[in-house]
């Protein structure tokens, strides 16, 4: 998520099933492209450079993908779950050519609109199912059950993440899909306090032996709203040389592991399908330049 600015009468756009209005715009910041949806810009794509990623928490995303398989250049299989303007699945084919990739999203508009003006690459192996995040897991080919390097959960309605992916059900249907060493990487957007974060970690932690959180520094101890990864696994994390990474800037951020994480959690209680609730919502002001 980032900063909502005016609308251009010449920017392409489309109503979504939801009501809503996705329009793509040139970015502000350094060339490519923003996905805008409903005034709030969701996606940044340079086209001459897909390794190009914008957004803070999509290149901490990045840095955990980087570490994957035995080296950098393997190809993986990857589920995503949510589109937007497919910022990672680009990544994913630019950096790890012959890659495999699963993309799910509910608005068929939005993915019409990305893919005529923000076209992707040729040769990329990337099949796009139309549906409903967590039905789409359940529609998906048998092969990739236990086979999966990475699942990728990264959906907004609107500027929350649906209640019926956010529960211990649902991640448990995730850890189905991923290979012993495969990982989850989740976007939490959460505010002061990070009520719904704690909770988050506490569900995945339920699932998965080894948990992980990647934030800006100001975020992670709970004093303004943001995005924090979310990292699992039932194996080791490969997150050795992340905390250097993350404290290079651009802001300062962190890698929290261990102890810290299971401190973080204390007291949260787990997220089932019969309690779930949306990700807080964002205060009006956040995103107004």
């Amino acid at each position: 998520m980032g900063r909502s600015r005016g609308r251009d009468a010449e920017n392409p756009r489309a109503r979504l099933d939801h009501g809503g209005i996705a329009e793509i715009a040139p970015s502000e910041f350094g060339g490519g492209h923003e996905l805008i949806v409903d005034g709030t810009p969701q996606s940044h794509v340079d086209l001459d450079d897909p390794t190009h990623l914008h957004f803070e928490y999509i290149v901490r995303m990045g840095a955990v993908i980087d570490q994957l398989g035995s080296s950098a250049s393997d190809p993986l299989s990857v589920v995503h779950l949510g589109a937007g303007a497919l910022t990672l699945p680009r990544y994913v084919a630019a950096t790890r050519p012959g890659s495999r990739q699963q993309v799910i999203e509910w608005e068929a508009p939005l993915i019409d609109l990305v893919r005529e003006h923000l076209p992707l690459p040729r040769g990329a192996a990337i099949r796009i199912r139309i549906g409903d995040a967590r039905e789409g897991l359940r529609r998906l080919p048998p092969a990739l059950t236990g086979n999966c390097d990475l699942v990728v959960s990264d959906v907004f309605s609107g500027a929350q993440t649906p209640a019926h992916l956010t529960s211990v059900e649902f991640y448990r249907e995730i850890a189905t899909l991923l290979s012993p060493t495969g990982v989850l990487l989740v976007n939490v957007a959460d505010g002061p306090g990070l009520a719904f974060a704690r909770r988050q970690v506490a569900t995945a932690a339920a699932v998965f032996a080894e948990v992980a959180l990647l934030a800006d520094t100001q975020v992670l101890k709970g004093r303004r709203f943001g995005n924090l990864v979310l990292a699992a696994s039932a194996s080791p994390l490969p997150t050795d040389w992340l905390p250097r990474m993350l404290a290079a800037g651009p802001h300062p951020a962190k890698i929290a592991q261990g102890d810290e994480v299971v401190a973080f959690a204390h007291g949260a209680a787990l997220v089932t399908d019969a309690d779930a609730v949306a990700s807080p919502r964002p205060d009006a002001g956040l995103f107004l330049r």
